[in-house]
């Protein structure tokens, strides 16, 4: 039988929000699937992998010198080397160094490696140590790379000059646009729910609580309205939790800013709120707000890469430089102000997303991996 693994740093936050329909389609196509990725859930017993045959749960750490990478990639190395794979698709910076380091041997014997880079950490206006440190690393791990996948536009020309066999663009990991359309909510009960009342305005994010997310930036926003009925919603969880709720309190809008932690229920949330702020520093190309703009909010993001393929200023919604409180500022007040065009810039976000739906891209990673176990079976 075939056999493919997927191997990422986490199980909760990337292998479930992004990989299941991919686990899926190999099931379906005859292979046998395997996942390595650290167990990120609080209840170790809450990660069931849908689509998985095999699941091994590596010490992955995000950090590339922690001593659990050195384990992890004799781990990995030992399954690699044992179970022959046909196709090895890696995601998340040190899923994807690790993995490849690890499957050198598995490529002189017909064994596929794919790497998936959801957002290069050198991009146009990153720090020099970003550059110094990474895009070196990259550009020789391409090297051991057969088929390198971006997601956004930047990537794929910077990519170029990667000594990858084969660079594809894909727009994104893909969004059910038609199950996310059909989920129904009460509007009234679910912002009961979170305790917003039902006239006010939500201005929403999503996204882990680090300092790449940048929602201090909103927060100082909001303060600067001055405006009650105006709130802004959190969907996230991370180490800047206290400071972000501080900082709230500090700036006396502690009850406009809602922390609502991990959700399961983004769409619902999204379907209740009114604006979608995506202030990040760094993206590759983003789930939530491709959900956003899916479910016709208009946007108000950061002017950067990933954001700027999917966002049209003045059409979809404004792109703001990350850390311009004012601009953020002025974008949400013009927005509160108009329902008209918060409504037409929500209109042409959905048609927009049109071109990210899940069939669209899991039909143009299904011909690179039918590609890709052609490719296997034929190298030297």
């Amino acid at each position: 039988m075939k056999k493919v693994l997927f191997v990422a740093t986490v199980v909760k936050t990337h292998i479930m929000v992004f990989h299941i329909p991919y686990l899926k389609w190999f099931k379906e196509n005859g292979y046998e699937t395997y996942v390595c990725a650290r167990n990120d859930y609080e209840n170790k017993d809450d990660c069931v992998i849908p689509y998985c045959d095999y699941y091994y749960d590596l010490p992955f750490e995000r950090s590339p010198i922690r001593l659990n990478n050195f384990k992890t990639y004799k781990q990995l190395k030992e399954i690699i080397d044992s179970n022959g794979f046909d196709i090895i698709h890696c995601h998340t910076p040190m899923g994807g160094v690790l993995t490849r380091l690890a499957a050198r041997n598995a490529r002189k014997k017909n064994t596929t490696v794919i790497y998936t880079a959801h957002g290069f950490h050198f991009y146009k206006g990153a720090p020099i140590l970003n550059w110094l440190v990474y895009y070196p690393v990259e550009r020789w791990l391409s090297r051991l790379t057969d088929i390198l996948v971006t997601i956004n536009k930047e990537d794929y020309k910077r990519a170029q000059k990667f000594k990858a066999k084969s660079i594809e663009y894909v727009p994104g990991v893909g969004i059910d646009t038609k199950k996310i359309n059909e989920i129904k909510v009460n509007i009234v009960k679910k912002r009961n729910e979170i305790g917003i009342p039902k006239d006010s305005t939500i201005v929403l994010s999503v996204g882990e609580l680090n300092k790449n997310k940048n929602h201090e930036t909103v927060i100082r926003a909001i303060a600067k309205l001055n405006n009650p009925d105006i709130y802004y919603v959190i969907c996230g969880e991370g180490q800047l939790a206290i400071y972000l709720r501080n900082l709230a309190k500090e700036l006396g809008i502690s009850k406009q800013v809602k922390f609502l932690g991990f959700r399961t229920d983004i769409a619902e949330i999204i379907k209740i709120s009114n604006v979608f702020a995506f202030p990040s520093f760094r993206e590759g190309l983003s789930l939530s707000l491709m959900e956003a703009m899916t479910l016709g909010l208009p946007v108000i993001c950061s002017n950067i890469r990933g954001n700027s393929d999917l966002v049209e200023h003045g059409k979809g919604g404004y792109l703001v430089k990350p850390d311009d409180i004012q601009g953020f500022t002025n974008a949400i007040l013009n927005l509160y102000e108009n329902s008209t065009k918060r409504k037409n810039m929500g209109i042409y976000n959905r048609s927009v997303l049109k071109n990210f739906d899940l069939q669209n891209v899991l039909e143009e990673m299904g011909n690179i991996y039918s590609k890709s176990y052609s490719r296997g079976n034929t190298k030297n």
